[in-house]
């Protein structure tokens, strides 16, 4: 835990930016066995922009992030919501993963609120590539407090470039992760982040679909004890969300993660739902989705006063 601490110490540290224009759509899901993520009519203009994170990964080496941006139509610099994909059960699809779009349903019900939407590909997936970093070391004994850390380290990363950047508001940053984007999300929450105010876990967790199989789980006992380490320095009220027909979290496995997280000190509010399609992982990104979860964050939003900051 030293080690990624210090190096998230590192990514505050740092700045700088590679952007251009963005090429036709990239298939939109980063999450190869999920829903390709819907687009849907965009309603107003929206500006895109592709960037390069950097990320200061020790011994002077620097690892390039690619990551995109969409902005609303308001020429005023407008409140982050940084979307985190989730991973791929198999390492053979990691390198396949690609880039959200602006024009997917998740980021388009932000944006039609006023806020600007990134996504970004952490080490090891994507054009980002790499050596992939959230390894929790295999399902005899996974480290999976590791595995959320390094995936914090990488929203970090990401949250300090981006809010930089003059388009973007420089602070109240809102956190969304799907899968084991969400668990890096609730790692995150449990370290330092100054810019962030809100955190939102859709299905969020680790070692789901071990050898590729739904419904089965690397250690999910581990899993909870990991949830319950971070629930001791999260302090910052969350917002959980988990289906009743997830195939990688089922509600025993979602509300032991939320117990043990709240037992140990940490802040969050859960909502366990009724099936989605074929299978509640897919909630977020998949057809309609919005339309189940929205109500949620526009409550959970409010509630954290992050529309004042619009």
């Amino acid at each position: 835990m030293s080690r990624a601490l210090a190096i998230l110490g590192i990514a505050l540290c740092l700045a700088g930016s590679v952007h251009g224009q963005v090429p036709p759509p990239a298939a939109g899901s980063t999450e190869p066995d999920a829903d390709e993520g819907a687009a849907v009519a965009v309603g107003a203009p929206v500006r895109e922009r592709l960037l390069l994170v950097p990320l200061a990964t020790g011994h002077d080496r620097v690892v390039q992030l690619h990551a995109r941006l969409c902005l609303p139509s308001s020429p005023l610099p407008a409140t982050l919501v940084l979307i985190n994909h989730g991973t791929a059960p198999l390492a053979s699809d990691r390198p396949k993963m690609r880039l959200g779009r602006c024009d997917q349903e998740a980021a388009q019900w932000f944006l039609s609120r006023g806020y600007a939407v990134a996504f970004v590909l952490r080490r090891g997936y994507g054009e980002t590539g790499g050596a992939w970093a959230e390894d929790p070391f295999g399902c005899a004994r996974p480290d999976f407090v590791h595995s959320g850390l390094e995936t914090a380290i990488d929203i970090d990363a990401a949250v300090d470039f981006v809010t930089r950047l003059p388009e973007v508001k420089p602070v109240d940053a809102i956190i969304v992760g799907q899968s084991a984007g969400g668990w890096g999300a609730i790692a995150y929450a449990s370290v330092q982040h100054p810019k962030v105010a809100a955190f939102v876990v859709m299905a969020g967790g680790r070692g789901g679909h071990r050898d590729n199989r739904p419904h089965n789980n690397c250690r999910p006992d581990l899993l909870a004890d990991a949830a319950g380490h971070f629930g001791k320095t999260a302090r910052t009220p969350m917002l959980w969300i988990y289906t009743e027909n997830d195939s990688y979290f089922a509600p025993p496995i979602a509300r032991a993660m939320y117990r043990a997280f709240t037992s140990a000190g940490g802040v969050a509010e859960f909502e366990q739902l009724g099936p989605y399609g074929t299978d509640g992982h897919r909630l977020f990104f998949g057809p309609g989705g919005s339309a189940v979860w929205g109500p949620l964050l526009d409550r959970y939003l409010a509630e954290r006063h992050t529309d004042d900051t619009r």
